[in-house]
């Protein structure tokens, strides 16, 4: 898992980079202020959990006894659930995408109450 969470949390860290700077300089003209904001949360929830994918991935690799491959999962899945389809609802204005996106958010959530409930047990 350590070369699956440092690999996914550092290249979706590095896309949330470069895709903020696009949203904020190639498409802040393009789209409306509500399509922007959507973009912008995106960049947000992404960056925040590629983050957390990285940290799990540091305190599970010093504590073998907490596994938190689980939750790493959850958030890879939920990065591309969440802000791929926030992504693609900002861009193309297609409204059923923004049905996607409680999915990778339910994900999210999921990962983080594993990673309490994995503490609890320590």
């Amino acid at each position: 898992m350590l070369k699956i969470g440092l690999l996914s949390g550092s290249i979706f860290a590095s896309l949330s980079i470069i895709l903020g700077a696009f949203g904020a300089h190639a498409l802040k003209d393009q789209l409306s202020a509500y399509s922007l904001a959507i973009y912008e949360k995106a960049v947000l929830y992404q960056m925040f959990h590629s983050l957390g994918i990285l940290l799990l991935t540091a305190i599970g690799k010093n504590m073998d006894v907490l596994d938190f491959s689980t939750s790493i999962w959850c958030f890879i899945v939920g990065i591309i659930l969440f802000s791929g389809s926030l992504y693609i609802l900002a861009l193309t204005n297609i409204k059923w995408f923004g049905m996607i996106t409680p999915i990778g958010g339910t994900l999210f959530i999921i990962g983080w109450f594993l990673v309490v409930f994995k503490s609890l047990s320590l």
